[in-house]
């Protein structure tokens, strides 16, 4: 099995809890903390799990950074990936690593590729009213498919606070704030969608959908689990 060092979030993609107490609002990084974001298909399927781990943090003039570990599982249970990724804070915000933008399912279609990535950071202020916007974010990727090499570029766009709500998961009932946003895929043609994630103080990221340009949902992902030490 092949370790990967380079971000991955997702979640998201996605989703973090806890960076020191006083440094992000919405990402509690202590060490120990732990969460698991579960990504499902349209059909609300189980596509992947991924368990992250707060493993190290350290504070140097005012600005923190965590280094989490990561584990991802596909729907059987069986270990596609495991990697390490930083998170840092200013006080003022929280920048997430740009493969944050690489959602699930281009993540097993690249497993075990030699992959080259770079970009701009995701930036989650600490403080998000109604209306607000949101910097943009892009991540490039360069792939080596045996030889043959090919070029992706993910962008997350036109990011914009759009209201509050209470989401339920099987980690808990969270309030939230939503993020609406513009998100793009270039790899030999365009394919353009859009996404809405839920973020939740002290927790990080809850729950997110995504659209195609038709709005017609293509896949999701929620906090499942999440336990501070």
């Amino acid at each position: 099995m092949k370790k990967q060092t380079f971000l991955l979030t997702m979640l998201l993609l996605f989703a973090f809890t806890v960076f020191g107490q006083n440094c992000s609002t919405f990402y509690p990084l202590e060490k120990g903390t732990q969460f698991q974001i579960t990504n499902y298909n349209k059909k609300g399927a189980v596509i992947t799990t991924a368990s992250h781990r707060v493993s190290t943090v350290k504070n140097s003039g005012g600005n923190t950074e965590a280094t989490l570990t990561t584990e991802m599982k596909d729907e059987k249970g069986k270990v596609i990936t495991e990697g390490e990724y930083t998170i840092q804070c200013n006080g003022k915000e929280v920048s997430l690593d740009v493969t944050s933008l690489l959602s699930p399912d281009l993540f097993q279609q690249f497993e075990g590729m030699e992959t080259d990535i770079k970009g701009t950071n995701v930036v989650i202020p600490n403080t998000l009213t109604e209306g607000q916007t949101l910097p943009d974010a892009s991540m490039e990727m360069k792939i080596d498919m045996g030889g043959i090499p090919m070029n992706m570029t993910v962008l997350m766009t036109d990011r914009k606070v759009l209201g509050t709500e209470s989401v339920t998961t099987p980690a808990g009932t969270f309030d939230c704030y939503v993020i609406g946003y513009t998100s793009t895929v270039k790899m030999g043609m365009n394919r353009t969608g859009s996404a809405k994630q839920w973020l939740a103080k002290g927790v990080g990221l809850v729950k997110q959908e995504d659209y195609n340009k038709k709005g017609k949902l293509t896949g999701s992902a929620q906090l499942t689990e999440f336990s501070k030490p």
